[in-house]
């Protein structure tokens, strides 16, 4: 799809496929964006073709450049701070970073600074995007890995959906405590609040659902501990982390769920995010190298998992 970036406005080429669509169909049912952000683009004249408004129930025409004013600018609500965190992709709508040890995903309290989100906040700002990041998912603060931002509220939503939909699909790598016995498997445990400690969540029968699979990658015989893949068909919190606990193989370095303190930190890492892109329908693949110093993960390549 031919697409490109004018100033503010988003401009595609109309392809022949959306020749049956109205302005009205692509963003109800194709984008299935949210009825209120329609109507905030419709009364705000955020939609036009070819430079003019128009009916948005004509039929869209080939060829013509369909205009979407989704880059205004922004007051940033978060605070705008340096951190130098790679970039794993990165276009006009949305970037993926990976996230080091120790650093929340978002603040959790007004003026907090230190978190990937003012990072991003201040990544766009360096690169003259007056815009405002917003966090499609979360990392625990001592997982490291790929996180996903958009950058325009319009791309919020329509990532936001595909998370949803189980369409942006995450994987794990963790080094766990024990041999497992079993090469594959899935756990299929709710996981709620454990009401004795202020952070820790537990399975929980009331808890919400939460499924996770896992695949055995190399037992390590003399360290007593395994290599797992991990894929997620629900992101709660902890939910790697509850869930191999809860079979007996906590998280090596997760003292927080009985784990050995064979690392400063749980063994996890975000290693893979592959998701279609909401706009180009361009397969969008992200491998995330490890950067622990001390390294945790040894002798795996990131990118053949």
């Amino acid at each position: 799809m031919k697409t490109r970036k004018v100033g503010s406005w988003y401009e595609i080429t109309i392809p022949k496929e959306w020749s049956t669509y109205t302005i009205d169909d692509l963003l109800r049912n194709v984008w299935k964006a949210p009825k209120k952000m329609i109507h905030q683009f419709r009364m705000e004249n955020k939609v036009k073709i070819n430079g003019l408004s128009v009916n948005w129930n004509q039929l869209l025409i080939p060829g013509q450049t369909l205009q979407l004013e989704l880059f205004s600018s922004q007051d940033n609500e978060v605070v705008p701070a340096f951190y130098d965190i790679p970039v794993l992709y990165e276009d006009d709508h949305l970037v993926i970073f990976n996230k080091p040890a120790g650093m929340d995903t978002h603040p959790n309290e007004p003026h907090q600074s230190n978190t990937l989100l003012n990072a991003a906040a201040f990544h766009l700002q360096a690169n003259g995007e007056l815009l405002q990041p917003r966090h499609i998912h979360r990392l625990d603060r001592d997982t490291t890995g790929a996180v996903l931002f958009a950058k325009t509220a319009f791309a919020g939503s329509l990532l936001d959906r595909l998370l949803e939909e189980r369409k942006i699909k995450r994987t794990y790598l963790a080094i766990t405590d024990g041999i497992f016995s079993k090469n594959k498997g899935t756990i299929n445990q709710p996981i709620g609040r454990d009401r004795h400690h202020a952070v820790r969540r537990r399975i929980s029968p009331t808890g919400q659902t939460a499924i996770t699979h896992y695949e055995v990658l190399r037992r390590q015989q003399k360290e007593q501990q395994t290599l797992v893949r991990c894929q997620l068909d629900t992101g709660r919190t902890h939910q790697i982390r509850v869930h191999l606990s809860s079979i007996g193989h906590p998280l090596a370095g997760d003292v927080l769920y009985n784990g050995s303190h064979s690392f400063p930190r749980q063994a996890l890492h975000a290693v893979k995010m592959e998701l279609v892109h909401p706009f180009t329908n361009e397969k969008i693949v992200c491998h995330a190298p490890f950067i622990d110093q001390p390294m945790i993960f040894k002798n795996i390549d990131p990118y053949s998992i």
